[in-house]
């Protein structure tokens, strides 16, 4: 269970990797992987291929943070256990899930199908609540508690540093704080391989609406500008900006519709390019980048 500390009710490090017995192997494997996936490595100490898949098991188990565990079993001091799994070969891996054998390989693997064979395993064993948590933080956010959703989010990225979306969400939270410097921090801080997350490249969207909301102008004078001037697109084009940073987004997404129809190439195309950096702050079924969508799309392709 996720704690706001983030710890949870996973195994303790030490408890990860363990050997196993004949005597032992009921409460090892069986028993305990009624809590979580166990996955047994069969190994000798004359086995070659054993010391390079042994160890790229146990980083593989070490990284998935507690998802899943491995019993080592020596089969010539304990051959009972593996003879009764007709274990013919070494080395053997079985993987346990609710007292059952549920998969497994003989032989050495590649490092890279190691981790794909033991995050298959950790998925098995659910998100031990992060996708309760995930769906939370979001309720809070929703709900203006911004402050208490980064704390949230904050906890299940350290839970799963390869959440994207409590990444994106802790951007989000600080931006609705004010915090700009700090969701910056956060984007930057993820790990390198989220950056091209779609929840990653939309909290990358909105800081870059954040940051240009920190020079918005008035509304009204901006909106007397376009009155009295309805060709004059950069008033319009600050409109859009400032009616964005005030929260009005449909607004925002109708006066860079009415600009992209005025003059579609204008400052290299920026109405579209704003829209789209719009269209991907939100969600994609948010009704206001439907409909933008669809607008767009009628004036594209006429």
């Amino acid at each position: 269970m996720l704690e706001l500390d983030g710890t949870q009710g996973a195994a303790p490090a030490d408890d990860l990797i363990k050997d196993a017995t004949d005597q032992t192997f009921m409460a090892d494997v069986v028993d305990a992987s009624q809590e979580v996936p166990v996955i047994v490595d069969f190994w000798a100490p004359w086995c070659g291929p054993c010391k390079t898949l042994g160890p790229a098991l146990e980083a593989a188990v070490q990284k998935a943070r507690g998802k899943v565990r491995m019993v080592k079993v020596n089969v010539d001091e304990n051959q009972g256990v593996a003879g009764q799994l007709r274990v013919q070969s070494i080395p053997t891996v079985y993987a346990f899930h609710k007292g059952q054998p549920v998969d497994g390989f003989q032989g050495a693997l590649p490092p890279s199908q190691v981790e794909d064979f033991v995050q298959k395993m950790a998925a098995l064993g659910g998100d031990d609540g992060l996708g309760e948590a995930l769906e939370a933080a979001e309720q809070m956010l929703v709900a203006g508690d911004a402050a208490g959703a980064a704390e949230v989010f904050a906890a299940i990225a350290q839970e799963d540093p390869a959440s994207a979306a409590a990444f994106g969400g802790m951007v989000r939270a600080h931006l609705a704080l004010g915090q700009v410097d700090q969701a910056e921090a956060v984007l930057n801080g993820a790990p390198a391989e989220l950056h091209d997350k779609p929840e990653l490249e939309a909290a990358r969207a909105a800081l870059e609406l954040a940051r240009q909301a920190e020079h918005a102008g008035p509304v009204d004078e901006l909106r007397a500008r376009v009155d009295a001037n309805p060709d004059d697109h950069q008033a319009r084009f600050d409109l859009a900006t400032a009616l964005n940073a005030a929260g009005d987004t449909a607004g925002a997404v109708d006066q860079l519709l009415d600009l992209f129809r005025r003059d579609r190439d204008w400052n290299d195309g920026a109405a579209r390019t704003q829209l789209f950096t719009i269209f991907d702050a939100l969600k994609p079924n948010d009704p206001v980048v439907l409909n933008g969508r669809r607008r767009l799309s009628s004036m594209i392709f006429v």
